[in-house]
């Protein structure tokens, strides 16, 4: 061979490993350094409003901002695992690259990402955790504490000795599990007793709200002192059927997700509080990691994680910290992350307790 051909064959051989390289090994299939690439995106339920309004935008715009040519392959559940293995499905059929999946059901959906990982397919776990699955990455908060806080707010605003009502989420959730087992190791040692307890299927408000008419017709109207529901629409529901029942006073209710027509509860003094989840940072976070996914198939380099058992593995995983929110901190909290603006919160029926909460003039 000629100086010239071993030339030319050199710089050939460079020429494919440079192309190789910058084609990455997320999914399989390529994203690239700076191309493009796809991204599924698979929600459980639209009940909660978080998905639909934060979750969803917050995420499409962080993966653009990282990847402008990414495309986002978007599909919510309704509450239905087979559903969302169906949507699964299409996705990996459509291209997906990368699986940033929220289940439906934890358990089932291990084998949503066993078809995911049969394409060489990253499969990131977002806000619930997928159980006894091979997943590269789980994004969340830390779910026990959110327990420990609602239970700690119930234990300081009920009276010593009370009853309440627990209203759990549901038990196809692994959170849900979790928000139970803190709320529990902080209520079950104080003193306070409960008089019910209640797994609610699909956190539906609906079923919170029968949940909530049997607990009145066991315990007695005037022998509740307190609730906890473990989000917003367990609270809502559980709150209508007080209404309904003729209380005088709502007992104190916690909740968590934030959702409007709760943050106006809080302010209305018909709910205690809720546990606020800075969405934004969990989106944008997940977003981070599945364009790593995407373009080296692993996490951020200079991303901290901490291992969490799914009953097959301990998965690297970022759990963000909850905070309280009551009447007293909505300002510092929901209306400063522009996660609820003044405007939305406070409409004609709110005025009043907006004012006298310092909101508006």
């Amino acid at each position: 061979m000629s100086r010239a051909a071993r030339i030319l064959s050199v710089a050939l051989i460079l020429g494919l490993a440079a192309a190789l390289a910058a084609c990455g090994t997320g999914g399989g299939q390529g994203g690239g350094e700076e191309g493009g690439g796809k991204i599924a995106l698979l929600l459980p339920e639209s009940k909660t409003t978080r998905y639909e309004r934060h979750d969803r935008p917050i995420f499409t715009q962080a993966v653009k901002k990282l990847c402008p040519d990414c495309e986002i392959l978007y599909s919510n559940a309704d509450q239905d695992a087979a559903k969302q293995q169906q949507q699964a499905e299409a996705a990996i059929t459509n291209g997906a690259e990368v699986l940033v999946l929220d289940p439906v059901d934890a358990e089932a959906a291990s084998a949503i990402v066993e078809r995911a990982k049969q394409s060489d397919i990253p499969v990131l776990s977002y806000d619930r955790l997928v159980q006894n699955a091979d997943l590269d990455g789980y994004i969340s908060f830390d779910n026990e504490r959110v327990g420990r806080l609602q239970g700690q707010w119930i234990v300081e605003n009920v009276p010593e000795g009370g009853t309440i009502v627990m209203i759990n989420g549901a038990p196809t959730d692994p959170n849900a599990a979790l928000f139970k087992r803190g709320a529990h190791s902080v209520i079950d040692p104080s003193g306070i007793e409960i008089g019910a307890e209640y797994d609610t299927p699909d956190w539906s408000p609906d079923a919170a709200q029968r949940q909530m008419d049997q607990a009145i017709t066991r315990l007695g109207r005037d022998n509740i002192d307190g609730v906890y529901a473990a989000n917003d629409g367990t609270a809502g529901g559980a709150i209508a059927a007080m209404r309904a029942a003729g209380f005088q006073e709502i007992p104190p209710t916690t909740g968590q997700d934030a959702e409007l027509a709760a943050v106006q509860r809080i302010l209305a003094g018909t709910q205690g509080m809720t546990v606020y989840k800075a969405i934004r940072e969990e989106a944008t976070t997940a977003a981070e990691m599945a364009v790593s996914l995407l373009r080296t198939g692993e996490l951020p380099r200079d991303l901290e994680t901490t291992g969490v058992d799914n009953g097959r593995e301990e998965v690297p995983s970022v759990l963000l910290k909850p905070v309280v929110v009551t009447k007293d901190n909505i300002e510092e909290t929901i209306i400063a992350d522009r996660f609820w603006t003044v405007d939305e919160i406070c409409t004609p029926e709110f005025r009043d307790a907006c004012r006298e909460a310092g909101l508006i003039e």
